[in-house]
């Protein structure tokens, strides 16, 4: 533990011109106390650390020292291709890999590069959860992510379709996995996994128990996880539009079309449909996934859109207008 603690306290040392006792007690997570006592250490073992007294003053390497204590671990450097993304780093327990990885690859950089990672995080942050919800850790992404890391078969208990514990259909299924991916979607976790033959997705939160068995799995080189989850992604998104309404919208609502709904879906049908009349509007057959949901979906547009089929729809909408127009009254 001290043995790393003073590679750590070297390489900071390192990256920077000079440091606090405050600043390396903070970042090495210690009392001042234990930075003075580092720091003898340190200069006992032969390392040129140099201490300056006064309010200007902290601690230094001898100008030109460089350590050769830089050399990327295995999980260090794959944590260092996650640095991007803080939150996903730390619910999946590679904090501090990636930490390390960061103060290694600093302290390599030449003394006129070394700002570049803060630089870097001043100008772009990537924040993957989505709005108005709180993010849940699935209490078994650690374990799974261990095992999508070392290419080892899992044995894993998966409740099906949407049932949480309290409600919904919760069959549970056994199976054997190999696990050969993440992915992070609008603050919820996906494992991409071979199960027998198939590659298939499963919702982390819905595993109800992870066993990581001894051997390891032979990982098909050719599979391109971002294509794989794009084409899955995609023909999810597509499964669910099961029905179709007919509906007219002006130029404004013709634009706000793809924000009520799915996306691809709504540019689609845009583009299929004939050009607008003399108003401007345009009749558009739209895919949905159920009259429920077109209806909360498409209401949003108000005024800028008209149901014209099914009648069951138009008619909520009409009904809906009716209840509006009474309360503006």
């Amino acid at each position: 533990m001290r043995a790393a603690r003073l590679i750590k306290m070297v390489l900071l040392l390192q990256s920077r011109p000079a440091m606090t006792a405050a600043e390396l007690a903070a970042e090495l997570e210690v009392s001042e106390r234990t930075v003075t006592r580092d720091a003898q250490a340190l200069s006992e073992a032969g390392v040129p650390v140099y201490a300056e007294r006064g309010r200007a003053g902290g601690y230094r390497l001898v100008g030109g020292y460089r350590t050769r204590l830089t050399g990327l671990a295995r999980d260090e450097a794959e944590a260092l291709f996650l640095s991007g993304l803080p939150s996903a780093l730390r619910e999946m327990g590679l904090e501090d890999a990636a930490s390390a990885a960061r103060l290694k690859v600093s302290a390599a950089l030449l003394p006129s590069l070394r700002d570049a990672s803060s630089s870097a995080a001043r100008r772009f942050h990537l924040d993957a959860p989505s709005w108005y919800h709180e993010p849940e850790t699935p209490e078994l992404l650690p374990v799974i992510a261990d095992a999508v890391w070392d290419d080892r078969l899992v044995r894993a208990r998966y409740r099906r379709g949407g049932g949480r514990a309290g409600g919904g259909d919760r069959t549970e299924v056994a199976r054997e996995l190999a696990p050969y991916g993440l992915v992070l979607k609008a603050g919820v976790w996906y494992l991409c996994a071979r199960a027998g033959d198939d590659f298939r997705v499963y919702r982390i939160d819905r595993f109800t128990s992870v066993e990581p068995a001894d051997e390891r799995f032979e990982r098909d080189e050719a599979f391109d996880l971002p294509a794989f989850w794009e084409e899955r992604a995609t023909d999810f998104a597509r499964s669910l539009l099961r029905t179709e309404v007919t509906v007219r919208v002006s130029e404004r609502g013709a634009r706000q079309l793809a924000y009520a709904g799915d996306r691809a879906a709504a540019a689609e049908a845009l583009a299929q449909a004939p050009p607008a009349g003399p108003d401007g509007w345009r009749t558009v057959v739209l895919p949905v996934e159920s009259l429920d949901v077109a209806y909360s979906q498409l209401l949003s547009l108000g005024p800028e859109l008209e149901v014209m089929a099914p009648e069951e729809l138009r008619s909520r909408f009409a009904a809906a207008a009716e209840r509006l127009r009474e309360l503006y009254r």
